[in-house]
Parts: C-alpha cells; sequence; structure tokens
C-alpha cells in the first residue's frame, strides 16, 4: 500500500495576463483561494468591475487531492470553456486555486475547436506567470503534559522536527504541533511514551 501523498502543488497571491484572438480579447486572472465561499465573493467582484464583458468563465480545484472542483461556461457553449481552463489545473497538478477567465466578444466567432484552444492558452499563459509553492498536509496535535516531562517531550520534537505552533510552560503544560502526515506516526509514537501525556487531534479543525 503506498503511503498517503502529503505535499500539493498551489500558487502565491494573484497573476494576470491577457491574449486576443479575433477581435475578441480575453483577461484570465489566476487566484490562490481555500474555500468556494472564497470564490463567490471573487467571482460578484469580478462581475461587478467587468461588467462590460460577455463572459466570465472559470474553473476551481480546493483541497490537497483537488477534491473539491467546479467548471463554468457561464454561457460559452457546452464544454469550450470551464472544461479546458480545469484540464489545464489538472494537468499541471495545482489546487487551491480558481482561475478566470473573462472575454470581451470582438464580432468574430471561433467556432467550438477555437474557443477550447482559447480558453485553455488563456489559462495556460495565466499560470506559466503564476509563482508555484509547494506545501505540506499537515496533521494537528495539541498535546498537554507536566511540567517534569518537558525534557521528554523536547527529544521527540527534536527527533521528528514538527513545527511548534504555540506553547505554553506551567505546572501542566501545552504544545500545539504541526506534523506533515507522512510523520505524524512517529511524532505520535515517540510522543506517547512520555509519562502524563495527553493528546488532542485538532486536523479536522484546521
Amino acid at each position: 500500500m503506498e503511503p498517503q501523498k502529503d505535499t500539493y502543488q498551489t500558487i502565491v497571491g494573484q497573476s494576470e495576463a491577457t491574449i486576443r484572438e479575433r477581435s475578441s480579447k480575453f483577461l484570465s486572472l489566476a487566484y490562490h483561494v481555500t474555500s468556494a465561499d472564497q470564490v463567490k465573493e471573487i467571482m460578484d467582484g469580478l462581475r461587478k468591475k467587468h461588467y462590460d464583458a460577455t463572459h466570465h468563465c472559470y474553473a476551481y480545484r480546493l483541497g490537497p487531492q483537488g477534491e473539491e472542483w467546479r467548471a463554468n461556461d457561464d454561457g460559452e457553449p457546452s464544454g469550450t470553456a470551464g472544461k479546458p481552463i480545469l484540464g489545464q489545473l489538472l494537468s499541471r497538478d495545482i489546487t487551491d486555486i480558481l482561475v478566470v477567465v473573462i472575454r470581451w466578444f470582438g464580432g468574430t466567432k471561433l467556432g467550438v475547436a477555437g474557443l477550447i484552444e482559447t480558453y485553455r492558452e488563456s489559462t495556460a499563459a495565466v499560470l506559466d506567470v503564476c509563482k508555484i509553492e509547494e506545501r505540506t498536509v499537515d496533521r494537528i496535535y495539541t498535546i498537554r503534559y507536566p511540567f517534569e516531562s518537558m525534557d521528554g517531550v523536547m527529544r521527540a520534537v527534536k527527533a521528528v522536527g514538527p513545527k511548534i505552533v504555540e506553547q505554553t510552560f506551567d505546572n501542566m503544560c501545552s504544545m500545539k504541533l504541526a506534523i506533515r502526515l507522512s510523520l505524524a506516526d512517529q511524532l505520535y509514537g515517540r510522543l506517547e511514551k512520555v509519562e502524563g501525556i495527553s493528546f488532542e487531534d485538532e486536523t479536522a479543525e484546521e
């Protein structure tokens, strides 16, 4: 059984590119997003800002494996806009991303094949100028332990190398740790041997 993939690619910030095809203008915009609500907010803003455009077509992927996605043709013939945009996101294996291609119709029809190719090229153009970043899929643990167990905890942390998100020291100490998925069992195995320790898995809440 293969280990679960614990890295993914996304973009940093926002990028844009413009191409023209037979008098039509295509403005492509890429955004780093993490929720469908963010997508809706961005799309509402773009429709207001570029109210004179003919189409606002888009596709997005969300989640480390791109498990949530959507493609929208916004009035273009079915499958000629959203699908080729999404196809570029899939072929480059990028997630947590929204790409919007806004079209101003120039008077000359491009045909089905022409539209598919132009929306594909528009998406490729903006992805070419995006800053790509690899991120890890992390498990989040909050651990609590008595102060006298500090040495044991720190030895485990040093050995596996999780990120310490926050910590407090008192008679009963606590520490919030972020560890990439592939190392989570190793960290847990070392920490559970520490006397008096308790765990809370907060991954689902992040």
